[in-house]
């Protein structure tokens, strides 16, 4: 029987589950890793959910997972990871979330720091024009900030192309969700042990937004990467792997 304890990975928008091959190389020897892409992406980039929303990804997503484990979702797959404590959470044993939030957007109606909708519409604009072009504008935004930002996209870009291009409605789709998806009023429900993970240099998720997420998840456990951006498991990889564990500890 193995008794290493079982964890998943959920990439972002515009990714695939090759992303986390580094962080598979270093979690092997402790976990049981299993990656899972997002429907639209990577392995099921010719699966087209219609209509295409959190509910559907992430309901497909829980159709993958036969054992409880910790779940890990970065970015669009941390809104997913969300969701699945929510609404399946005896499929899990903790929740991870990885430079994610309860909903992305910036909301000034509701002082809420996050992308603004510009940048989001201006990115469903340029999709239909050229898909490659939008995706390294988004790896850019990704790094902005990480000192080791021109590494960290050469990275990411290497990695994707381990798999299938992504289907056009998933990106459309994801980047929908990431406007409208809001479950700023769900998470305190959340009962499982809970680790946010942030990089304080996030474009994408400000610093700003932390705080105003532990009012609705008081429960949850809060680590900030000082020098990292919106994607700190490949900028400050040891220290990533380091929280991982220390975490999963603490479940015993």
């Amino acid at each position: 029987m193995n008794n290493k304890p079982l964890i998943y990975f959920v990439h972002g928008w515009g990714m695939n589950q090759a992303v986390w091959l580094p962080v598979v190389e270093k979690l092997s020897t402790k976990f049981r890793v299993k990656c899972l892409d997002i429907a639209g992406f990577g392995n099921k980039s010719q699966r087209d959910l219609e209509p295409y929303t959190l509910a559907a990804i992430s309901d497909d997503i829980a159709n993958d997972i036969n054992e409880p484990g910790i779940i890990a979702g970065w970015s669009l797959g941390g809104l997913v990871a969300q969701y699945l404590a929510l609404h399946h959470p005896s499929k899990l044993t903790a929740l991870i979330t990885i430079a994610s939030t309860p909903y992305f957007q910036a909301c000034q109606t509701t002082d809420w720091p996050g992308i603004k909708p510009a940048v989001l519409s201006g990115f469903q604009q340029q999709l239909a024009q050229d898909y490659q072009v939008t995706l390294e504008r988004f790896l850019a935004i990704q790094a902005m900030g990480s000192p080791t930002a021109k590494q960290d996209i050469r990275q990411l870009k290497q990695q994707l192309l381990e798999y299938p291009s992504p289907h056009l409605n998933a990106l459309k789709g994801g980047l929908t969700i990431l406007e409208q998806a809001d479950l700023r009023k769900n998470i305190s429900n959340i009962t499982l042990p809970t680790l946010r993970l942030y990089g304080r240099l996030d474009a994408l998720v400000p610093q700003k937004a932390i705080e105003k997420i532990k009012v609705f998840q008081p429960s949850a456990e809060s680590v900030v990467f000082a020098k990292a951006s919106h994607a700190p498991f490949i900028s400050h990889l040891d220290d990533f792997i380091e929280e991982i564990i220390r975490f999963s500890q603490n479940l015993k």
